[in-house]
Parts: structure tokens; sequence; C-alpha cells
């Protein structure tokens, strides 16, 4: 029974962190976040324009300086706010806000599990039973977290195309700050959904340095896993929307990474 009560405890403790969450929440303006990124995204796009004009070697710092301005405007507190809008996520920075939620529904529900909470530990007492434990709840993300990864990859393979075509190398983009805070974001989510699968990915690449080592079972599947990761995103590179040619995609510093980690895992 004193699990049970436990669990209760939890999920009323939950429900009240919800309910202070929901006071914290905010009424959106999504026309208001549409417009702006609209007119934000003329502007980026009339600057990447001027940018694509000034071809050849004597252009390439004027180039550059064009790419870098328009890349900015994508990461002021206004276009970060306005993008999270628009795909159903809060405002980070309190941009296009309208006004606050009512928290009273919430407040109501985290205030039943606390009270039955209360009553089954009178019941445990009485009784000297215990109830079996309920299962914690499965790791993994939300919908929202999940449709987040996915635009995550996107944006990261959009936003390397841009910095290439301002005239970065392959080394100066992995360490852009922007390309650097969205690959920590999307290892974030993909450890949130598969606790260990960085981690392991690494024990993998240590084992298959070791040679003669016959491949365990989850290992192969790591290879295989690996092997249409590559193909998958060597189409999307070839694609009628990047047009990488096979120097440009050899050359791509993400394809890079994935052909030495199959390499490894092959030995």
């Amino acid at each position: 029974m004193k699990g049970g009560a436990e669990v209760l405890k939890q999920a009323a403790a939950g429900l009240a962190l919800f309910a202070k969450e929901s006071e914290d929440s905010v009424e959106v303006d999504k026309d208001a976040a549409q417009q702006f990124k609209d007119d934000a995204d003329v502007k980026i796009k009339a600057l990447e324009d001027e940018a694509a004009a000034l071809t050849g070697k004597d252009n390439k710092k004027a180039r550059s300086e064009k790419s870098k301005e328009a890349s900015s405007m994508k990461t002021t507190p206004e276009y970060i706010d306005a993008t999270r809008i628009l795909k159903d996520q809060e405002p980070k920075n309190g941009n296009f806000v309208k006004a606050k939620a009512a928290p009273k529904v919430a407040a109501e529900a985290a205030a039943a599990p606390a009270e039955e909470a209360a009553e089954e530990q009178k019941e445990e007492k009485k009784s000297g039973k215990e109830k079996p434990k309920k299962a914690s709840q499965a790791a993994g993300i939300s919908g929202a977290e999940r449709k987040e990864l996915d635009s995550l990859k996107d944006d990261i393979i959009k936003k390397k195309k841009e910095l290439k075509e301002g005239g970065m190398s392959g080394g100066q983009i992995n360490k852009d700050e922007s390309i650097v805070a969205m690959v920590a974001r999307m290892n974030e989510l993909k450890e949130k959904e598969n606790p260990g699968c960085l981690e392991s990915a690494k024990s993998e690449k240590k084992e298959s340095s070791k040679k003669g080592k016959k491949m365990s079972k989850e290992q192969e599947e790591a290879l295989g896993t690996l092997e249409k990761e590559i193909e998958e995103y060597r189409t999307r590179l070839a694609g009628p929307e990047f047009k990488y040619s096979k120097k440009e995609i050899a050359a791509d510093p993400d394809m890079q990474d994935m052909t030495k980690r199959l390499k490894d895992l092959s030995k």
C-alpha cells in the first residue's frame, strides 16, 4: 500500500507543478507572429539573393557579410519566438503574447490526487498491507518534441547550406554557434527518446576498433541503421532541394563523420 500512496504523492506533485506552470502559460498572437516572420523572411531572402549575386573571389568577403546578416536575422528573439509560435510552441522570449491563461482547471486537478494520497496513507496504517507498485512511465519524447527533432534535422542541413554558400569551410561551419546549439538540442532529444543511445554509439565505435572481434547483434543493427542514415542523407543532399554534387557530398562534414563511423564499425 505504501508504494501506491507514494505514486499518488508523486502524481499529485506533478499535477501541482503543472498547475503552477499553467499560471505562467500564455495566450499568443499567432497572426502577429506570422506577419513578423513573413516580413523577416522577405528581408532575409533579399539579403540571400544579394549574396548570391556577389560571385567570384573578389566578392567573397562581401558575400560572406550578406550571408551572416541574413543568418543573424533568424537568431533574433523575435524571429525565434515567431517560429516557435507557428510550430505551436510557447515563445521563450515573451514576444507576441496576448495574456496569461487561467490555471483553475489544472489547480483543481492537482488537489484531488493529493487528497487520495492522504486517504491511502491512513488505510495503509490500518490494514498493514501493501499494494503492488505501478510501473514507471516509459521513457520517450512527446509529439511536440518529435516534431522539433525532425525539424532540427532539416534546419541543420539548411543552415549548413547557407553557411557553405557564404564561403565558410566545413570546420568553420561545425563551430558556428547556431549549428552547435542545434546539434546539442538534437542530441538532447535523441538521448531523451532513447536513453543511453549516444554513449552506446561511442562504446560500439570503441569496440569495433578491436580487430578480429565478431560483431554483436546490437553492433550489426547499429551498422545497418547507420548505412540507412547515410543513404537517406546522401539522397537528400543530391535531391532537388540542395542539389549537391558527388564532390560536395563527399566534402560535407556530417557525411564525412558518418562515413568514418561506418568504417570504424565495419572493422
